[in-house]
């Protein structure tokens, strides 16, 4: 859905998807990647540790890089990507939020990201499994020991019509006013 038929930002939240089909190569301005990572470190965080850092790619040979150590592969296409990076901070007593931290800034710049005409998905699973995927990304990046890669946010044009959202469970089966089945 192009922006300029969203009304508002609920509207906006209700149409965001996972894209993973095909990008059209044209590149994404910087000032876009800007916007979104600047959507993704306005997310709020635990005790304001900000735990969270980003690192934008749109150099194409770097962006080959670290697609080439990604397996299975994604986001072949993506002229663009964005990696999110955590620390393990403590923020209260012995709490750390490192995973609320940078939760709310993808969700953030997945919305900017749709906000702004693009396509996207959170990859985080295989990036952050046994096979150390995300560490193998940070060294490409030069990224210190002491974070953590957890995610690649794919950016740039759907060469595809995206899929729809899949239907979620009707809101009465998974929110209640006053108490838990209450409606």
């Amino acid at each position: 859905m192009n922006i300029l038929n969203i009304p508002n930002m609920l509207d906006l939240i209700q149409i965001r998807t996972s894209y993973r089909g095909r990008y059209e190569p044209e590149p994404v301005p910087r000032e876009d990647l800007r916007k979104v990572m600047e959507a993704g470190l306005a997310a709020p965080s635990g005790c304001n540790k900000q735990t969270t850092s980003l690192i934008a790619v749109d150099d194409p040979e770097r962006l080959a890089k670290l697609k080439s150590v990604i397996d299975p592969p994604i986001a072949q296409t993506a002229p663009a990507a964005i990696c999110v990076l955590t620390q393990k901070i403590y923020a209260y007593r012995d709490r750390c939020f490192h995973v609320q931290d940078y939760s709310a800034a993808i969700e953030n710049m997945l919305l900017a990201i749709q906000a702004l005409g693009y396509a996207s998905c959170w990859y985080e699973g295989h990036i952050t499994d046994q096979d150390q995927i995300g560490r193998k990304m940070a060294d490409i990046l030069g990224v210190p020991e002491d974070y953590e890669l957890v995610c690649f946010l794919p950016v740039g044009k759907a060469a595809q019509e995206p899929r729809p959202s899949p239907v979620k469970k009707p809101f009465e089966e998974r929110a209640w006013f006053h108490g838990f089945g209450q409606q």
